[in-house]
């Protein structure tokens, strides 16, 4: 079931940028774990992954189309390689310049921390790449826990306040340098920011709240997808415990056809001709991709090369247009000449043919 962002933050798919900010900044303050009375970090993660989707726009054209996001190509993606190349853990969100203004001014930074990106390769049909279609495939990964669903608990189990850190979540070092004493925070270990830790835990994935698993997920492929896209699904990467999961970016390799190619949105193929149909003019049958026979009238006196235009017969388009398919007439000469044959073609010259 693909996710409805805009639900998430409560306004229309008409929504201006700015009305779309608006609606971020006030559901985040409401639900910032950090809000004693309101906060739901579940609910804050989802307005955090709605914002991200729908504040950029080229990210919010592609999922307004599909429910989901396409990469570039090479361009965006450097060969395919780069999105992935710094990837070495999780990336953080850092929400410290909206949530200093809500809670005090201090400025301190709300880290959310993210799975790792997942890149697959995809080979497609050059028919399935044009007409679209759905793929599952087996993903090896680090998924929630399905046992504790993250939270690193048995059931039923109580949490406690970490020891580690005295229920702050953060701890404070102090160290000497050459440069004087110089303090840092950094998050809990022991309690990955939480300020608790359950009493027992979780047995399978040994109180972590992920576990590697193999897990089976639907790729829906878009009609009129070419060779060398990118999809990227929101939220099929890897997990994290207490964040928010990676996003999986599927490469399309598109297969050749014995008949068609794409130029754009129109296919184009080839077709043999007699040359007494060329010059007289005939009446061929042709298979069309999704199978069909289709009757195609040659006309009169057309030249090696011409091309015939059959409207609507193409690439499906958004809007249930499509492109159109392109007939290349070739014409097919004999290789011997019988003696009646010879005289009718010299007969033929004779007129000036």
């Amino acid at each position: 079931m693909e996710k409805d962002y805009y639900s998430t933050l409560g306004v229309e798919k008409s929504a201006s940028r700015e009305d779309i900010k608006k609606a971020y900044h006030k559901l985040a303050r409401k639900y910032h774990p950090d809000n004693r009375e309101s906060g739901n970090e579940q609910k804050f993660k989802e307005i955090n992954e709605a914002y991200q989707m729908l504040s950029d726009e080229k990210r919010r054209a592609e999922y307004d189309s599909y429910g989901h996001v396409f990469g570039g190509g090479a361009s965006d993606f450097g060969g395919f390689s780069s999105p992935f190349g710094g990837f070495s853990g999780y990336q953080d969100f850092d929400f410290g310049d909206i949530f200093s203004e809500f809670f005090g001014g201090v400025g301190t930074k709300t880290r959310v921390p993210r799975g790792r990106d997942i890149s697959i390769d995809l080979e497609l049909s050059f028919q399935d790449a044009v007409y679209g279609t759905e793929r599952r495939v087996l993903l090896a990964k680090t998924a929630l826990c399905e046992t504790c669903k993250g939270s690193g608990a048995e059931h039923k189990t109580e949490f406690v306040i970490c020891k580690t850190c005295n229920g702050q979540g953060r701890i404070h070092e102090t160290r000497n340098s050459f440069l004087g004493t110089i303090s840092s925070v950094r998050e809990c270990s022991t309690c990955r920011g939480q300020k608790k830790i359950p009493k027992e835990k979780c047995r399978p994935c040994h109180g972590l709240g992920v576990i590697k698993r193999q897990e089976e997920v639907a790729i829906k492929i878009p009609h009129g997808i070419e060779n060398g896209e990118v999809i990227r699904i929101s939220g099929l990467g890897e997990a994290v415990s207490q964040g928010v999961p990676g996003d999986l970016y599927v490469k399309i390799h598109v297969g050749k056809h014995d008949v068609f190619r794409r130029d754009g949105k129109d296919l184009v193929m080839n077709l043999d001709i007699k040359l007494t149909d060329a010059l007289l003019g005939s009446e061929y049958t042709i298979k069309t991709l999704d199978g069909a026979s289709l009757k195609i009238k040659i006309p009169e006196t057309v030249s090696f090369g011409e091309t015939l235009r059959l409207k609507g017969k193409g690439i499906p388009l958004a809007g249930g247009r499509r492109g159109d398919l392109l007939i290349k007439l070739t014409i097919k000469l004999p290789k011997h000449l019988s003696h009646k044959s010879r005289k009718l073609f010299e007969d033929l010259r004779g007129e000036g043919i």
